[in-house]
């Protein structure tokens, strides 16, 4: 039997992942590892972290080196060289050195493309002047810091509100500068949804970022270096150094030149193996379509975990294995100062996008007992298939626990779990930690009793709309009297939820209620007792907490139309 020999395309995630695990399930293959840039492995998501100075050294980014991963899985590693072209036919690869300018050729038994994602940068005036950065590679952060550093910028213009952005966004605060944030999508972090995103924006703004929504970048003003950003509504902005995060595209020029299959999406069309249309052909990473586990369809989701992941099969089976990768859902998280936001599966604006009957509910829950010190609110919104009740999607802010009820989500959704296991697992407790309740247990809860009917919700947004409208819905705050002194719905009464059995007469049965407190617990238990005495009662989700990030989110639409 001949010797294997597989070349792979690209490092870092995919590409280095895909050349570890091919190495340790043929320990005689030769592997061939090509990649452009100077560095084979390092980790991306650490870049905006050097840029900030929480990573002092650079070295710690690189998490292995083309020595290192040469001496411990035999890897051939060849930096600063591109793959040019593939000829299917001759299974081989035309390559350059881009030190010396060599072009030679590469047969393979297999190749495993992981040529990642280019980043988004649209042909505008002024972009290429020098202190117009991206933050995609080692010597891009490198440049920002020295930048800031040897320039003593105090001005930064940030384009781009998604998680990168953000992450940027925070690291040049922390280092001293003045940071505007601009974004074209009417709120930052467009694939949470608008009031969860709020909570966001209003963190950025307690933070001192300026930040613009709705309003795309025009030009870069200046001659020998950019002094200005103008956008599109013609407003200027000036810094004395600016950052896009405006997102990223697969890289496809090979596949396609190759006459490879491409997906609706736009990446690379793989199977469950990570084959190409070539079956000798893998790829992984951002590259490559994928699978959206919640819908089915096909989905770009650029991210690291899925990339290792993908990495992974296609190395194990360019080597003689058989592995699959099912798909991903998206999981994501991002610090953003004190605060925290995550996101899987879908949001709900994606799921009804994608047609899906749904239902929402909200939860505002202590990260752990809410006795024990140091205890800080998470806010939680779960969507949910009616009908079903499966968990679709789950968005969670906060301070503290974030991530760990973030994973919670994801195993529900992946394990393709409803509201009522969700409210029955079983999950680790003690005062320091958690809850009896874990607010992943509650927001199960919650979204369970709405599917019962036991309690009917409505949303800030929708109460809002219904109040302009005029319907003449019956409010009722039952927080405390100092509490509703502090701020309200507009039209409120106020009746404490312990006073409401011997107040009740002071509401009309006959019109349509609304009831609330801070966070919907007490407003649950002023639900049922209406409910039980003949009222028509809702429960505003979310509580009167989510109530003027709703308001601020609604005010922002009819301002921009």
């Amino acid at each position: 039997m001949s010797q294997r020999k597989i070349v792979i395309v690209g490092g870092v995630a995919g590409g280095a992942t895909a050349a570890a695990r091919a190495r340790r399930t043929d320990e005689h293959a030769e592997i061939v590892l090509f990649e452009k840039g100077p560095y084979i492995s390092f980790a991306n998501c650490g870049l905006p972290y050097y840029v900030g100075g929480e990573i002092g050294d650079r070295s710690a980014l690189l998490l292995q080196t083309p020595e290192s991963f040469r001496a411990r899985f035999g890897v051939d590693v060849r930096v600063n060289h591109e793959v040019l072209a593939i000829d299917r036919a001759a299974k081989a690869v035309a390559v350059r050195n881009l030190e010396t300018g060599a072009v030679s050729t590469e047969t393979y038994t297999a190749l495993i493309l992981a040529p990642g994602s280019i980043p988004i940068r649209p042909p505008l005036p002024g972009i290429d002047l020098p202190n117009v950065f991206m933050v995609r590679t080692v010597p891009d952060a490198v440049a920002i810091r020295a930048f800031v550093e040897e320039r003593q910028a105090s001005r930064a213009v940030v384009v781009g509100a998604g998680f990168i952005g953000l992450e940027m966004v925070e690291n040049l605060v922390n280092l001293g500068l003045g940071v505007t944030l601009v974004e074209k999508a009417d709120q930052v972090l467009p694939p949470l949804d608008p009031e969860i995103a709020a909570v966001v924006q209003s963190t950025l703004e307690q933070m001192g970022v300026e930040v613009i929504t709705g309003d795309g970048i025009a030009a870069f003003e200046g001659a020998e270096r950019a002094t200005a950003v103008r956008l599109e509504s013609g407003r200027t902005v000036e810094g004395d150094l600016f950052v896009l995060g405006l997102g990223v595209r697969p890289d496809t020029r090979l596949a396609r030149e190759a006459g490879l299959a491409i997906g609706p999406t736009g990446g690379i069309k793989v199977n469950e193996r990570m084959q190409t249309s070539d079956p000798a052909i893998y790829a992984a990473g951002d590259a490559v379509e994928t699978v959206h586990l919640v819908t089915g369809r096909p989905a770009l989701i650029p991210l690291a975990g899925p990339a290792n992941k993908q990495g992974r099969v296609a190395g194990a089976n360019a080597a003689g294995d058989s592995l699959t990768f099912p798909g991903a859902i998206g999981t994501a998280i991002v610090r953003v100062g004190n605060v925290v936001a995550a996101t899987t599966g879908l949001s709900e604006r994606a799921a009804r996008r994608e047609g899906l009957q749904v239902y929402t509910s909200y939860t505002l829950s202590g990260d752990h007992a809410d006795y024990y010190p140091g205890v800080h609110e998470l806010l939680t919104k779960l969507v949910v298939e009616e009908g079903t009740g499966r968990v679709l999607g789950a968005q969670v802010v906060g301070e503290a626990g974030v991530d760990k009820r973030t994973d919670v989500y994801a195993t529900a959704i992946l394990g393709g779990m409803t509201v009522e296991q969700l409210a029955n697992l079983d999950l680790a407790y003690a005062p320091p930690f958690g809850s009896a309740k874990d607010p992943a247990v509650v927001a199960g809860m919650v979204a369970q009793n709405i599917r019962r009917g036991t309690l009917r919700t409505i949303t800030p947004d929708r109460l809002l709309e219904r109040l302009e409208a005029g319907e003449g819905l019956q409010v009722v705050d039952v927080r405390n009297p100092y509490e509703f002194d502090m701020g309200a719905v507009p039209g409120a009464v106020n009746i404490p939820v312990d006073e409401l059995r011997s107040r009740i007469g002071e509401l009309d049965p006959a019109r349509e209620t609304v009831v609330y407190d801070r966070t919907g617990a007490t407003a649950y238990v002023a639900a049922r007792m209406l409910m039980q005495r003949g009222f028509s009662v809702s429960s505003l989700t979310g509580g009167y907490a989510l109530f003027p990030a709703a308001e601020a989110v609604r005010m922002q639409r009819l301002t921009q139309g």
